[in-house]
Parts: C-alpha cells; sequence; structure tokens
C-alpha cells in the first residue's frame, strides 16, 4: 500500500492548530517564505532548496525540519529523514507527523505508524486521516476504517474519497458513488475509471436488462475457420444520459493514462463506428501495457486491410499472455496454410487459459482428417464449457455412425445456447422419424435466427397447412439467403395470385415484376433450378425470349431436365432444332417423358423409324401418363411403317 500518497502529502507542513480556509499548498507556501522571506525560490534547483532547508533546520526551525524530512524521505533516505521528521513532530508540526507515520510503516513499523497518524489525523491532516483509515481497514475493523477514510473525504481529500467509495462499494453501500465521484472531480483516474463502470452499467441494466451489463468482448469467441468476430458487434446510438456522462468518465480517466479506460473508450467509439479515434486510444492504452488493448487494436488494422501491423500487435499482446490475440494469430497462420505455427499459437492461447484454444486446435485437426486428435481438443473444449466444441464433437461422433453419443453433447451444446446444435438435433430426430421433436428443436433454431431450421419450419408447416405460419418462417429463411426458402416462398405467393386479365388492345404490357418473381429470381440468381426453369417461364410468357433462353440454359447446364426441355422447346421454336435436339437428348437421358417423345417425333419426321421407337419405349418408360399413351401410339404407327 502507498501511503506516500502525492507532493502535498509529503511537504504539507501546516501546524496542529487548526487551519479552516488553508489546504496543504497554502501551508507550504506559507512555510517556504517563513524561513527566509528575501530568498527568491523561483529560479532555485532542488539541491539549492534542500541545502537552504538544512541549514534553517540546522538552526532549529521546524518548518524546515518537516520539508527537509519530507524531501529525503521521498528520495528513499529514511535514515536521513526520521530525525528531522521526529524533531519536526516534537515541535507539532502535523505533517511531519504524518510523515514519519510513512516512514515507520515503509520499515515495518505499522502500529507505531498508526500511532503518529491518528496524532496528525486528530489534528486534522486528511492524508493522515486516509493513512489510518487503511491501517485499519488491513486489519479488519471495517467501522473504525470508515470513520477515518470519511474524516480524510470529507476535507476534500482525492485519496480518501476514493478508499471510502472502495469500502462502502465492497458492501454494496449505494453511497460508493457519491465519494467516487468525488474523487474523480479532483483527478484521481481510477475513480473515474470506476465511476464510468458504475454509470455505464446503470444504464445497460435499465435499458436492456441486467444480463446486457458487462465488461469487454472484444472478438472472445474466435476460431481458425472463421477469422474471428468483431469487438463491435453493432452500431452504438450517440451518447446521452448515464452512457454519455460514463464516457465523459472514461475520457478524463483515459486522458490521465488510465490504460483501462483508455481500452474501454476504444471499444465504445468503435461500437459507434468512430474507428480512428477508437484506435487511437487502442494505442495508448496498448503502449501502456494493456494486452487487451493491443489485441483489439490488432483486430481493427486486420479488418482495414493491415494484416501485417494486426500481426504485431496480436504478437505483443499473446507474448503478454493474452490467449484472444494467441488465437488471433492461430487463425492469420492456418488462413496461410501454416499449419503446424496456427497449432503452436492456439496452444499458447490454451495455455493462456483460452478455451477457444482447444476447440481451434479440434477444428485444425478436422481439416487435416485428424479426426481422433480433434476428438480429443473438442472434447477438452467441451468440458471446460465450450457450446460450439461440444455441437462439434457431436457432429464428429454422429459422422463415425455414433448417434447416441452424438446426441447428449449435442443437448448439452444447445442447452448452453448453440443454434447450431438445435438445428442439428432437428435432424437427428428428423432421422429418427420422431417428425415431433424434430420440430420443437427447429422452432429453437429458427427463433434463435438459424436459416435453415426457419426454412424446416416452414416446409412443416406447409405440410400442416399452416400457410401463414409457413409464410412467416420461410421470409425469415429467404432473408437470410436460403434459396430454397426464397424458392418455396415465391411458390406460397405465386398461388395466390390470381389470373391475369387479358390485356386490352393495344395496351402496354406491365413491366413491374410481382414480389412472387422477385422471390424465384433471388432463388435463381443463388443457383437454384427450379427456380431458374421458373424465371424463365416467366420470362417466355411475357415474350422475352432471350432472358428465357438465359434461364433455361443456367438451369441446363446445372443438371434441370426441365429446364434442359424447355430450352430445346425454346430453339426449336426459333428454328434451331439441331441444337434443341441436343437439350432434349440430355433431359431424356436425365428421365424427362416429354423430351423423349419429342425426341421420338423428331425422328419420325426423318424418317429414322428405328431411333424413333427407340425414343417412343424411354418416353413410355419414363411417363407420365399421356405422354406414355402418346408414345404407344407413335411407336405403333412406326411399326407398321417399318413392316408395310
Amino acid at each position: 500500500m502507498d501511503f506516500m500518497g502525492d507532493r502535498a502529502t509529503l511537504l504539507e507542513t501546516g501546524r496542529f492548530v487548526q487551519r479552516h480556509a488553508k489546504n496543504a499548498a497554502d501551508d507550504i507556501i506559507e512555510a517556504v517564505v517563513a524561513v527566509d522571506a528575501t530568498v527568491d525560490t523561483t529560479a532555485e534547483t532542488d539541491t539549492e532548496t534542500e541545502a537552504r532547508h538544512r541549514r534553517a533546520a540546522e538552526n532549529g526551525d521546524a518548518a524546515s525540519m518537516s520539508v527537509l524530512g519530507a524531501l529525503l524521505l521521498r528520495r528513499g533516505d529514511l535514515d536521513g529523514a526520521e530525525p528531522y521528521l521526529r524533531a519536526a513532530t516534537a515541535e507539532g508540526d502535523r505533517a511531519a507527523a504524518n510523515n514519519l507515520g510513512v516512514l515507520l510503516h515503509q520499515r515495518g513499523y505499522a502500529e507505531e505508524a498508526a500511532g503518529w497518524w491518528r496524532v496528525a489525523a486528530v489534528a486534522g491532516s486528511a492524508p493522515a486521516a486516509h493513512a489510518l483509515g487503511r491501517h485499519h481497514r488491513e486489519r479488519g475493523d471495517e467501522p473504525a476504517a470508515e470513520y477515518w477514510l470519511r474524516q480524510s473525504a470529507e476535507q476534500g481529500h482525492a485519496l480518501g474519497a476514493y478508499a471510502l467509495a472502495d469500502l462502502l462499494e465492497h458492501r454494496s453501500d449505494v453511497g460508493a458513488e457519491r465519494w467516487l465521484r468525488a474523487a474523480a472531480e479532483q483527478g484521481h483516474r481510477e475513480a473515474a475509471y470506476r465511476l464510468a463502470l458504475a454509470l455505464e452499467r446503470r444504464a445497460q441494466e435499465a435499458t436492456r436488462g441486467p444480463s446486457a451489463a458487462g465488461g469487454l468482448s472484444a472478438r472472445d469467441a474466435l476460431t481458425h475457420d472463421t477469422g474471428g468476430s468483431g469487438a463491435a458487434t453493432g452500431t452504438a446510438a450517440a451518447p446521452g444520459g448515464e452512457l454519455g456522462e460514463a464516457e465523459q468518465w472514461f475520457r478524463q480517466a483515459a486522458a490521465r493514462g488510465h490504460r483501462r479506460a483508455a481500452l474501454h473508450l476504444g471499444v465504445i467509439l468503435e461500437q459507434r463506428g468512430e474507428l480512428k479515434e477508437a484506435g487511437r486510444w487502442y494505442l495508448s492504452s496498448a503502449k501502456e501495457g494493456e494486452a487487451k488493448a493491443a489485441c483489439a487494436l490488432g483486430f481493427l488494422l486486420r479488418d482495414s486491410g493491415d494484416e501485417e501491423s494486426a500481426a504485431v500487435w496480436w504478437l505483443r499482446a499473446a507474448q503478454d499472455g493474452d490467449g484472444n490475440a494467441a488465437n488471433a494469430l492461430g487463425a492469420l497462420h492456418a488462413a496461410r496454410g501454416e499449419q503446424q505455427t496456427a497449432e503452436r499459437w492456439y496452444r499458447a492461447a490454451m495455455d493462456a487459459g483460452d478455451v477457444n484454444g482447444a476447440y481451434n486446435l479440434g477444428l485444425l485437426c478436422a481439416a487435416q482428417d485428424r479426426n481422433q486428435q480433434a476428438e480429443q481438443w473438442y472434447r477438452r473444449a467441451a468440458y471446460a464449457g465450450h457450446r460450439e466444441a461440444a455441437n462439434a464433437l457431436a457432429v464428429l461422433l454422429l459422422q463415425a455412425g455414433d448417434a447416441n453419443g452424438a446426441e447428449p453433447w449435442f443437448s448439452k451444446a444447445a442447452e448452453a445456447g448453440s443454434v447450431d446444435a438445435a438445428f442439428n438435433l432437428g435432424i437427428l430426430y428428423a432421422g429418427r422419424d420422431d417428425d415431433r421433436t424434430a420440430l420443437s428443436w427447429y422452432e429453437r433454431a429458427a427463433a434463435a435466427g438459424h436459416t435453415e431450421a426457419a426454412l424446416q419450419v416452414g416446409i412443416a408447416s406447409l405440410r400442416d397447412g399452416d400457410e401463414q405460419t409457413a409464410e412467416r418462417h420461410l421470409r425469415c429463411a429467404a432473408g437470410g439467403g436460403s434459396a430454397e426458402a426464397a424458392f418455396r416462398l415465391a411458390t406460397v405467393l405465386d398461388a395466390r395470385r390470381p389470373e391475369p386479365a387479358a390485356p386490352a388492345l393495344g395496351a402496354p404490357r406491365a413491366e413491374e415484376k410481382s414480389e412472387c418473381e422477385e422471390w424465384y429470381e433471388r432463388a435463381a440468381q443463388q443457383g437454384h433450378r427450379r427456380a431458374q426453369v421458373r424465371v424463365g417461364m416467366l420470362a417466355a410468357a411475357r415474350g422475352d425470349v432471350a432472358d428465357a433462353a438465359h434461364w433455361y440454359r443456367e438451369a441446363a447446364e446445372a443438371g434441370s431436365r426441365n429446364g434442359a426441355f424447355n430450352l430445346g422447346l425454346l430453339l426449336a421454336r426459333e428454328g434451331s432444332e439441331r441444337e434443341a435436339a441436343l437439350w432434349w437428348t440430355r433431359a431424356a437421358r436425365a428421365g424427362h417423358g416429354r423430351a423423349a417423345l419429342r425426341l421420338a417425333l423428331l425422328a419420325a419426321r426423318r424418317g429414322e423409324l428405328t431411333e424413333g421407337r427407340r425414343w417412343c419405349a424411354r418416353a413410355v418408360e419414363l411417363g407420365p401418363a399421356e405422354v406414355a399413351e402418346r408414345a404407344a401410339r407413335l411407336s405403333e404407327a412406326l411399326h407398321q411403317e417399318l413392316t408395310a
């Protein structure tokens, strides 16, 4: 514990009499002037000041004894300081009594030090009251500690106010904030930081509930496959109210060199999108040795495209024991294909107590098909409570055919909040034909924003005839990027569309697309073959042959037999019968009965009767019924022609 305090504490030279309108600085000036009013001290060096006070002290001046003792004490010359402080104390110098207590405390004589602090505190020394309060608190005497700390705080002593606030906060006393504020207003940077934390926490609890309050969470769940998540996960509103006041206190503490305040301020600014200023505060904090700030600065640089500079700061943070930075370095080297270096950093993260290190080691091993080692690392992380590791372990077990072993890990991960695990449980139960349980897990995952789970709930709702619920979930899934959901949503909306009225003669064709067409197009652009065919059909219906041909070709080249058949029809109408035959052949071989019938008709027109009968047989085989019937009649006609 540092009882030395600030300069005013050591150089306080007031007498034991009460001074109502004087502060420590006034006492120092009066004491110095009292020694020799003719001496100009403005240009005096420390050595000259000490020599002057030494001469005065040797002549018996108590004030100079006190000042000289304080100077020697500050220098660490305890043997030299003690006789001067004792002599000044004997003359009734209050500051000397306080500083004698400091000296004795440094020598290890705590009880004797407390005795002199008591003398000085009774005489009105706020620093001595602070030191005495700290002494009693260290010995567990909280009532005495509170009494003396309150005496110090009420006299305007910043250290006393802070120590009193710390004591009250320890007891969850609401009065703590008052004294934190008092200390902060006098420039106490730790008080400013803690006051800011208290204001921020109260504001967050008031607006979003207790779960929203908390510390920094910069990229805490980094994995090598994702490259990490941002320290800022949204855009914060402009500061106002208690949050705005909290930010101002963070600024004051940071400006006075408080590295944790600078880190916290950087996070606030990054959340608000003020990245340049956030980077300045991260840099300030990192230079003071704050590993978390160095790590956050690395992410900020990485996000701006400066990966090399990011690696420098991550390295600095990782060497200071920051597991998150070690994970970031692991991810960086894994992305470069430097597997051994990545593994070394993931191990360093794990050694630093970051469970993500074990999870990332599991991912690294799994990517290299080292499944046995991957399972070991996943288990280690899962047993430590890492929910995504539990999910990954379950997936690994399921892939190995151990569904019974996988289920409890899926359940553990899902109950801990893993959305992927909830979805995977849905798949597991669906595979067992337990649709009810599967749907409950899908619904849980969908409620948390899982796209594929929302799709499954939408499909189930359509199957049950609940079109309204189906549409809601399909919209969520489609908005999340699911092409299948976009297509199914489009079919739902398409089924509701009234038949378009015949356009009036000479009326322009409506160019505005319906919502269902927009969803078809979104699915088509994502490579959904059935949607591509449907978009092609809609384009053909409005006479846009080029657009129709484009989408039919996209679908056909992706393996859609309907796309190939429709593209063939379009080409045949445009006179490209030879190319049409190529696409019909592809469609027929993929199982399209109508395409086989078209090929049979084409062969018949060319006089290739045997080839025609072969395609007729294929059409009869593939169907549907009306196609099979027509193909059978055509085959019979070709047979008669051949045998005529």
